[in-house]
């Protein structure tokens, strides 16, 4: 479901540009998510080789890391461990609104409804055996490092962003704030020119950006108490929240009592969650230690080779955009070597 704290963080409009030479620690299944669902056809299904096999993640990590590249931004990718075992009701969740989509779909593609069969095939995306595994062979390709979370990815991804290894973490969700991230991107992998679903008209998502201390000096709250906030709101370890208590209520509730134990009319209904647990979980999340982030040379022919060659994409795009990135990367360099 996400964290909705949409209304209450402090956010700001940016550009890719703006993080340049900078590296941002990218929330890896969020990132792939996002490709898996808005990279389809006119039918709504994903796009595949010529094996059947899903490819929209490989299309969607391709173009978005040529751009970052170019522009000189430095993507590491975090990927999920093993999920804290109060995720259970959630992840079951959205196991059910995937089979609910499933139906939908298939209802609206036999009426020939288009436009209603694509947003009910989006709603089906999972991560299938073999992609992740896929998307870090890229990845390598692509000289960018990943790195595997024990947990929660965006846990290790917020952590980076405190050793002062990433200038900031990117996600959709939220969860990144009340994990600690100093900053929060969002926007990053799929901004760009969107369709509005069900009308003719296009909107550019732009990347925004937030910082956690500036959130927390405009509520006036402390970390601990937006932990507190989102528990009241909701979160993926309690994703009920708490009945008609939405963002403004529960930064209200929390500055007139200050932490959850003292809200009297939420008594009854906290001694039903372990909300000392998803405190913990979002206090002292169990990260990855990193030593060094390293990024290597981009494998051009190997790129080349996997994605035209065993995945059955077009050889003139995939060159077409490797020659961009060349030409950017080599425009770089000449810069600055005008230094020396």
């Amino acid at each position: 479901m996400g964290l909705n704290l949409k209304t209450l963080v402090v956010r700001e409009k940016t550009k890719l540009e703006t993080f340049a030479n900078r590296i941002i620690a990218i929330d890896a299944y969020n990132a792939i998510y996002q490709f898996l669902a808005s990279i389809r056809g006119p039918d709504g299904l994903q796009l595949t080789d010529s094996e059947g096999r899903i490819t929209s993640h490989l299309s969607g990590l391709l173009y978005r890391n040529i751009n970052f590249l170019s522009l000189g931004i430095k993507p590491v990718y975090v990927f999920d461990g093993k999920p804290p075992s109060l995720k259970t009701a959630e992840i079951e969740r959205r196991r059910q609104i995937k089979k609910d989509a499933t139906i939908k779909y298939e209802k609206a593609l036999a009426a020939g409804e288009m436009e209603d069969a694509r947003k009910y095939a989006q709603q089906t995306t999972s991560m299938k055996d073999g992609m992740v595994a896929e998307s870090k062979q890229l990845l390598g390709f692509f000289g960018i490092p990943y790195i595997d979370a024990p947990s929660e990815g965006e846990a290790t991804a917020a952590h980076l962003t405190n050793t002062g290894q990433a200038y900031a973490s990117a996600s959709q969700d939220f969860d990144s704030i009340l994990l600690g991230a100093k900053r929060l991107v969002r926007n990053f992998t799929n901004s760009g020119r969107r369709k509005i679903p069900n009308r003719n008209t296009y909107i550019e998502i732009v990347p925004e950006i937030i910082e956690t201390s500036k959130t927390l000096e405009s509520l006036q709250v402390s970390r601990e108490q937006l932990v507190d906030i989102g528990i009241l709101i909701g979160t993926d370890f309690n994703p009920d929240g708490f009945e008609r208590v939405g963002p403004k209520t529960a930064l209200k509730m929390i500055k007139q009592y200050s932490r959850l134990e003292d809200i009297p009319q939420i008594q009854e209904q906290l001694e039903k969650i372990d909300f000392e647990q998803i405190r913990k979980i979002f206090l002292q999340p169990e990260v990855a230690r990193i030593d060094e982030i390293t990024f290597d040379q981009v494998d051009y022919e190997g790129i080349s080779n996997y994605l035209v060659k065993e995945r059955s994409f077009s050889e003139d795009r995939v060159q077409s955009s490797l020659n961009r990135l060349k030409k950017a990367i080599e425009k770089k360099s000449q810069n600055l070597d005008q230094w020396f």
